[in-house]
């Protein structure tokens, strides 16, 4: 276990694979597993910090990493990026870091499979550097930093209402079961085990949370450049998603209409972590579509 790593819940965090690359902005940490064709995996919006792609993914690299070269980036002050304060989009934040693992491992062009955070993050570097991306698995997401407009489902949703609560009394293990309780479908994988990792992540890398708090994130929509997108997507959306509900897979689909969507039920906001089987069935589904 290398000395960044020591002292981090191991549920978290896989040792074995976790390894950093510097900017002049932040410390970006990432995973790198498996051989073959590379696939890039972006992490997922929760409680930060504390929530790490690793979590997020590891059943899903599990299954992909015997084929693949799985990357899965972590995100921006979840604790294992950063800490950085930022006065613009998040978005953009976390679309360098991601660009900033690709340079570092000499990695030109690659699909991006992102949900929730990641996947908007995904739709930055595609539109912002399509040059970079092969095809898009995206979903459980907003096209644009700051949401898009809802037709049905009211907003602020649940989810964002538990973490604000959370942010102010960023130790509260209580307020942090509740966020976790909404932002999963099945409560039971909110088990005490997860609750006590996340809260001493969020003691251990306290300083993350520290620079999320005091950055501003700039709305920008990206919804009507979403049309510009050629390549292949595929958009994979929990049913029972009570951060983003799944009216937005549709509207992304409405601005993509090459877009294959596939709706999970009983799953809400994390799809890789909460259906990993049925993830892994999209991500190899998308993958045989995009080489025909």
């Amino acid at each position: 276990m290398s000395a960044v790593t020591s002292d981090l819940p191991v549920g978290l965090v896989d040792p074995t694979s976790f390894a950093t690359v510097s900017t002049d902005e932040m410390t970006v940490g990432y995973h790198d597993r498996g051989t073959g064709p590379v696939l890039v995996m972006i992490g997922v919006w929760g409680p930060r910090p504390g929530a790490t792609a690793s979590l997020a993914y590891r059943v899903v690299c599990d299954a992909l990493a015997e084929r693949f070269r799985c990357v899965v980036v972590e995100l921006p002050n979840y604790g294992l990026t950063g800490p950085v304060q930022y006065r613009e989009p998040v978005h953009d934040v976390a679309a360098r870091a991601v660009l900033a693992v690709l340079d570092h491992l000499g990695i030109e062009r690659a699909p991006l499979i992102g949900s929730s955070m990641g996947a908007t993050t995904a739709i930055d570097v595609a539109l912002a550097h399509p040059e970079r991306v092969e095809s898009l698995v995206v979903g459980a997401c907003h096209a644009s930093t700051g949401g898009d407009p809802y037709l049905l489902a009211p907003f602020p949703s649940e989810v964002w209402r538990l973490a604000a609560e959370l942010d102010e009394e960023p130790d509260d293990t209580d307020r942090l079961r509740r966020m976790l309780r909404a932002l999963w479908f099945d409560e039971s994988l909110v088990t005490d085990e997860i609750v006590r990792e996340m809260s001493d992540m969020r003691r251990l890398r306290a300083e993350h949370g520290v620079a999320d708090r005091a950055s501003v994130s700039v709305p920008h929509s990206n919804m009507v450049a979403l049309s510009g997108l050629r390549l292949p997507v595929t958009v994979v959306h929990g049913r029972n998603d009570r951060m983003v509900p799944y009216e937005q897979a549709l509207a992304i689909g409405s601005y993509i209409p090459h877009a294959d969507i596939r709706l999970l039920g009983r799953c809400g906001h994390w799809p890789p972590f909460e259906r990993p089987d049925a993830f892994v069935d999209a991500v190899l589904a998308h993958l045989r579509s995009a080489s025909v």
